[in-house]
């Protein structure tokens, strides 16, 4: 078997840990600590994130989304997808390294789509984005860590809690969207959604492109 390589490595902003960059062939991983964040064969989830959103926009005329979290840009490539020629697509990348690692050794992965005339690639945290555009997305992604709490950066919390989803909500039109990626299920945050005044859905997908792996959730909230 191919054993692993290190690419490159990116201490996180708050100085809690590492991100590094891993290549077997051709496949790439992502990983914190021993956690593995993303891998490049395992896209279906991130992809279905973007899918739904987008399905639900379907009639809007020029729709913004903001995706928080660039990755491999698996939710970015799924939106480019499903968006018209006249959307236009936010994404906020807090950690530099990962944007230049999309430009650089994962450039096939990204297959041009940071080249799309519809992208604003920010280098930005998600949070501060959201709070300076009062009613101006259509959708807003989240996909910036294993779920609804801050494992790769603790202050990402604040996006999960009251404060951080009445901030999603006001960023959001009416009947927007908010969507967030989860390994794993969390009661909690669905009331927490349903608290905030978001009428919210859970859905299942699967890790692998087509179905297998592991079950992830997605949480879709509109606001009325």
């Amino acid at each position: 078997m191919i054993p692993w390589s290190v690419l490159d490595s990116a201490a996180l902003p708050d100085g809690s840990g590492e991100l590094r960059l891993k290549r077997r062939g051709g496949e790439f991983s992502i990983m914190l600590g021993a956690n593995e964040l993303m891998n490049s064969r395992l896209s279906g989830s991130e992809e279905a994130l973007a899918r739904l959103a987008c399905e639900r926009l379907a009639g809007r005329a020029r729709p913004r989304m903001l995706i928080g979290g660039l990755g491999m840009g698996f939710t970015l490539r799924a939106a480019l997808a499903g968006l018209p020629p006249d959307a236009e697509l936010e994404v906020a990348e807090l950690i530099p390294a990962v944007a230049a690692w999309a430009r650089g050794p994962m450039a096939a992965v990204f297959a041009g789509s940071l080249d799309d005339p519809r992208l604003r690639l920010i280098i930005a945290d998600v949070a501060a984005v959201i709070a300076t555009g009062k009613g101006r997305y259509d959708a807003i992604l989240l996909d910036v860590d294993n779920g609804p709490e801050g494992l790769t950066v603790a202050g990402n919390d604040r996006l999960y809690g009251p404060a951080g989803l009445q901030a999603a909500k006001a960023g959001l039109r009416q009947g927007g969207i908010l969507a967030v990626w989860s390994s794993g299920p969390d009661h909690g945050f669905t009331r927490r959604l349903r608290q905030a005044g978001f009428a919210a859905e859970t859905i299942t997908a699967r890790a692998r492109r087509g179905g297998g792996g592991a079950r992830h959730v997605i949480w879709l909230a509109r606001r009325p």
